[in-house]
């Protein structure tokens, strides 16, 4: 089966596809000897392909892990700003894996990473209408506030969908959603009056991050990975 050359080089844990079309840019990417010089080009398994003078392959098996995301540290390979991301936390081992979804910069929790490019998509994808439950520390809230969040909300136009949120305490909420939108815990809470003074992941789908160290990462048995795939 013929693949674009530069979901190839993600799939094989190389780069994401926005960089693998940069070092296809850069005169890095030969397949079978040639330069490939444009994006527009499809490669089999059959086929050889170097990345910066090594020859790369994809992976057999497909590697799902748990990592705890320290806060104060952004998701995603490098930062404009400079600040501290998830791969200066991350041992050289783990450099090439893809994270499924983002933290924001101030959120702690469960991060997901796998070496499958198609994979981390699809853990990501609203429509799998998967579960991300999150621990919310705030100051205040009113019954009449939630069940606005539980039917779900439009903040500056833009919709969200209905969350499950069930009371720990008097400063802490137990909220459950499936879009995945961008900040949408802070911006609902927010918006309904209970604005979030810290924000910690517990799961995502059927993994939980339990008693994990901040700042640890363990890969995910072959079972569990084998039932994730499996709902694809």
């Amino acid at each position: 089966m013929k693949t674009r050359i530069a979901k190839f080089i993600s799939d094989c844990g190389i780069a994401s596809r926005r960089d693998a079309e940069k070092l296809i840019e850069n005169g890095a990417v030969y397949v079978n000897g040639k330069l490939v010089d444009t994006p527009v080009f499809f490669v089999d398994d059959g086929d050889q392909v170097f990345v910066n003078g090594k020859q790369i392959e994809k992976h057999d098996e497909i590697k799902l892990y748990m990592f705890h995301k320290p806060i104060n540290t952004m998701t995603t390979v490098r930062d404009p700003m400079g600040r501290k991301t998830i791969y200066d936390v991350l041992d050289k081992e783990y450099k090439n894996l893809k994270y499924v979804g983002r933290l924001d910069y101030k959120t702690s929790g469960l991060l997901l990473l796998t070496n499958n490019g198609d994979l981390a998509r699809k853990l990501s994808l609203p429509e799998n209408n998967i579960e991300r439950t999150y621990v919310a520390t705030i100051g205040k809230y009113t019954e009449q506030g939630l069940d606005v969040a539980r039917h779900g909300t439009t903040v500056d136009g833009i919709r969200y969908r209905p969350m499950k949120i069930k009371v720990v305490d008097d400063n802490h909420l137990r909220v459950t959603v499936t879009e995945g939108k961008k900040n949408e815990v802070r911006i609902v809470l927010r918006h309904i009056g209970s604005p979030v003074r810290a924000l910690h992941r517990e799961s995502y789908g059927g993994i939980h991050l339990g008693k994990l160290r901040v700042g640890k990462i363990i890969e995910i048995d072959k079972k569990t990975v084998d039932l994730i795939l499996k709902n694809f």
